[in-house]
């Protein structure tokens, strides 16, 4: 993997703020034209892919470091993530979501599941066509990124310490969940912008999602306003007041329940980022049946959309998109893993006849957790995005016990034996 460290142009972490917002505006300046090639160029690359993508090239060929900048942690996924959290679920309709229905939900289940599955599957394939990928303790590295893509890093770097996974083995693996993870989810808002024909073409029931978006938008056309000063500085208020707030509790639930409650980190709830997602996410959904619910009018959740494509851009920094060269095997191993994982959840997909928007959610909020299934939602509409956040912190609670399952089967199937 090229050492970026070294040779990274750019190390001020403000510089790359600034270059990372140019490129924002510019993404977004271009997607704006009505007229010749860039017009016919966003008909078939998203936006959302290039704010995504660009960061990772400039990574990748060394402008910036990506892994050694403060950019992603903490000012995106620990700032900027809560505080669009908190202004994307103040403006939901929960009963609109709830009116989605239980295929929602089976969906997310079979995808935790099929991830599982799919280790297992893709372990015994590389034993049979490549012993040596899967020898040593490469069945720990794969039980840490199964905590990952069922539940998120804290649960990755539990399975880490629950089988003690050598530093080299658990950093290859983290490698593999940043290049098959994060190319997936570009993949996904790809298929975002083709979300109509898809499900033209499957049959599924998009009503739920349609009347959902339509009671957003006649919400936000009945409170639409040019925003003031007020308008902006409540905005701003709310969405970090949450966050600050969220962070000042994280840290003495976390401890608490991680000294009083024996089961506290088998769901993760020693770890202080879950509950600032958690607070963040329900103290927006608690803001939402009170008036500052009308803030939609004044841009809430354009504001919280903008947060979300900092964040995307800052996931992008850390991807480089030569890594896996080093390990081609280990990359196959992933691609195999994956490629279980999403035919069996497009196989249930389609026997129940879903929205493309219900695989791509259920997919995500597993593969990518809470910090990026917002992102997804979003691509498909802004008024989603909670949704994507909902299920992208269940992630948490069953991430480590489906992951340990899944450590202690390839431990048994790789013939080792616990210390």
């Amino acid at each position: 993997m090229p050492d970026t460290a070294r040779t990274a142009l750019i190390s001020n972490d403000i510089v790359v703020l600034g270059l990372i917002a140019a490129t924002l505006g510019l993404v977004f300046w271009t997607s704006a034209q009505q007229t010749g090639f860039w017009k016919k160029f966003y008909t078939f690359v998203p936006a959302l892919l290039l704010c995504y993508f660009i960061p990772g090239i400039y990574n990748t060929v060394g402008l910036v470091d990506g892994n050694n900048t403060k950019l992603y942690n903490p000012v995106a996924s620990r700032v900027l993530l809560p505080a669009a959290l908190v202004l994307l679920t103040l403006t939901i309709d929960l009963k609109g979501v709830l009116k989605l229905g239980p295929k929602l939900l089976i969906m997310y289940a079979v995808s935790s599941l099929s991830v599982a599955f799919g280790a297992i599957v893709a372990f015994v394939v590389m034993r049979a066509v490549h012993p040596e990928t899967v020898a040593g303790d490469t069945w720990g590295g794969m039980a840490a990124l199964a905590g990952s893509w069922i539940g998120g890093g804290a649960n990755m770097l539990a399975m880490k310490e629950i089988f003690q996974v050598d530093a080299t083995t658990f950093g290859q693996f983290a490698v593999v969940d940043v290049g098959v993870g994060y190319v997936w989810m570009a993949a996904l808002i790809f298929l975002a912008s083709r979300a109509q024909a898809i499900d033209a073409r499957s049959g599924a029931d998009v009503s739920g999602i349609e009347e959902l978006k339509q009671r957003i938008e006649h919400f936000r056309a009945q409170h639409e306003r040019v925003a003031s000063l007020t308008d902006l500085a409540m905005i701003v208020g709310i969405a970090f007041g949450v966050v600050g707030l969220a962070h000042a509790i994280a840290g003495p639930l976390s401890a608490w329940f991680g000294a009083n409650v024996s089961w506290a980190r088998t769901v993760s709830l020693h770890e202080p980022f879950f509950w600032v997602v958690a607070v963040s996410t329900f103290a927006g959904l608690g803001l939402s049946f009170t008036r500052a619910r009308q803030l939609e009018g004044a841009g809430a959740s354009k504001i919280g959309s903008l947060l979300l494509y900092f964040l995307i851009a800052c996931i992008g920094l850390q991807m480089d998109i030569l890594a896996l060269l080093d390990k081609p095997w280990l990359f196959a191993l992933g691609i195999i893993w994956i490629a279980v994982h999403i035919a069996i959840l497009w196989g249930v997909g389609r026997l129940l006849k879903v929205p493309l928007f219900y695989f791509a959610i259920g997919s995500q909020s597993n593969i990518g957790g809470p910090a990026s299934a917002p992102v997804v939602a979003s691509a498909f509409h802004p008024s989603l995005a909670p949704v994507g956040a909902l299920l992208g912190t269940l992630g948490y609670a069953t991430g480590t016990g489906l992951a340990y399952l899944v450590g202690i089967t390839l431990r048994s199937i790789a013939g080792d034996t616990p210390a």
